[in-house]
């Protein structure tokens, strides 16, 4: 935030200090300001606009329960919205590594809604008095780290994925009938088809949908109420729920209090779990950007059985030189995302007693997952898997000479003549229908259906009696 230079005196419960004249926020802002200057990384956006949106629910709470009068109560949810709609986001500016509950965001909200609120004149609000009434950082900071979380879940990263899937699905339509090389240990395997090899990435995005949604459960279940350690001290015993029932409303998504309040203050278990879902959705698509990789390698001294879009040069020194940029992009995104579940892993257990005390990077790291992984996801959908093309020639003639189709002859000769076909036809450098014509007494015709790649690649027995396996 620039500011210009002038000062006015705050004060809160250990003094008077100096603020930037034109900050919203107030004196534990500031210390919290001065007392970190260790990274320049502050709250992310969307942490600080699901803070407005508590901020936002429990004034209406409070004042449905009657410890708000209308007009405060309107106020402060008017001022909310201006920090959940992004309209302040400059007077946020506490670093990450701060107070390990997050008390100073928490603070940092109610000094600059209630100045918002008192900037008009018209009735006076307090931070602490109206703003924070009947909650505590421990509660306030882990319900808005799992709010923010879900919310980013719900609004980015599912529709991220529900593209990515349905770009994987129509491409695995178009190639369903040309037939590759399957491989196994990067060596050859038995055939497969192009449709058969994208429906595995297909699966795997579909099984993180149906693992977010499964943790979503968990996540949506809030510790506010809780207040100081879970006791709900200073707390109405209803604001919890009605809490939870005007957040629902304010985001359109279905929050609840959570059964035990303890559980959401002491712990980080939901936060940990989303991140391991995020963790294996990294996992996947790391396989995935890989495949691609792989399969675009060469083109000429490698596997070069696909050709990603050309986006950009890839060599200062090497002209011509095209590389597979976007899933290199992809596979770092997914090195960070791993890296960063560790760290949300050690923060998880980084508590005594009743409170967790590495709140504030917990939603750093879970916010900055979800926004790496649905932004790579969108890219990987449009920039890659969309515009690859198959060099279906090259493809085919590396079919036909795959020696490990002579697998579709165990059935009929048995395996070790099964494995002396194939490795004369390797020696040899001759597709496996040449030399076993040479060596089975079977008909052209027979070994042409039997070793159709095609049919191999729909799997099933495809043999006659006799051999063995």
């Amino acid at each position: 935030m620039k500011t210009s230079g002038e000062t006015r005196i705050e004060r809160d419960s250990m003094g008077e200090l100096s603020v930037p004249a034109d900050a919203l926020y107030g004196a534990q802002t500031q210390r919290a300001v001065q007392n970190f200057p260790i990274s320049g990384l502050t709250m992310p956006p969307a942490f600080i606009h699901a803070l407005g949106q508590v901020k936002a629910a429990a004034a209406r709470a409070n004042e449905e329960l009657g410890h708000l009068d209308a007009a405060r109560a309107k106020a402060i949810v008017e001022a909310a919205r201006q920090v959940a709609q992004g309209r302040v986001d400059a007077h946020f500016p506490i670093d990450v590594f701060q107070t390990g509950s997050g008390t100073s965001t928490n603070m940092n909200a109610n000094e600059v809604i209630a100045h918002l609120v008192n900037r008009n004149g018209t009735l006076q609000v307090h931070p602490n008095d109206h703003v924070n009434l009947g909650q505590s950082s421990n509660d306030v900071i882990p319900t808005t780290v799992q709010v923010s979380a879900w919310l980013a879940v719900s609004k980015t990263l599912l529709p991220a994925l529900a593209h990515l899937r349905a770009s994987i699905e129509r491409r695995a339509k178009e190639l369903s009938r040309v037939v590759k090389t399957g491989r196994t240990h990067l060596m050859d395997a038995m055939p497969i088809t192009f449709g058969q090899e994208l429906s595995a990435w297909s699966a795997q995005i579909a099984s993180a949908q149906a693992r977010l949604a499964d943790t979503g459960k968990r996540v949506r279940r809030l510790p506010q109420g809780g207040t100081a350690v879970g006791t709900g001290i200073n707390a109405d015993p209803r604001f919890g729920k009605r809490f939870a029932a005007h957040l629902s409303e304010l985001t359109g998504e279905r929050f609840e209090s959570a059964p035990n309040l303890f559980e959401g203050i002491a712990s980080q278990d939901a936060a940990v779990e989303l991140s391991g879902q995020f963790n294996t959705l990294a996992t996947s698509l790391m396989k995935i950007s890989n495949d691609l990789r792989w399969m675009n390698s060469g083109p000429l001294a490698g596997l070069g059985e696909i050709e990603l879009p050309a986006l950009q040069p890839g060599s200062s020194i090497m002209p011509g030189k095209v590389n597979p940029v976007i899933p290199e992009a992809m596979a770092m995104v997914c090195a960070q995302v791993m890296g960063n579940h560790v760290a949300i892993t050690i923060a998880g257990q980084s508590g005594n007693f009743q409170l967790n005390v590495m709140l504030p990077l917990v939603a750093y790291n879970l916010l900055q997952s979800i926004e790496l992984l649905a932004n790579a996801s969108v890219q990987l959908a449009d920039a890659a898997i969309a515009g690859f093309t198959v060099r279906k020639a090259h493809v085919a003639e590396a079919v036909s000479r795959n020696p490990i189709l002579v697998t579709a002859l165990n059935p009929v000769i048995g395996y070790e003549k099964g494995a002396a076909i194939a490795k004369q036809a390797y020696k040899e450098g001759r597709p496996i229908l040449d030399v076993a014509l040479e060596t089975t007494g079977l008909s052209e015709k027979e070994l042409k259906k039997l070793l159709d790649p095609a049919v191999l690649a729909k799997g099933g027995i495809h043999g006659g009696s006799g051999g063995g396996g």
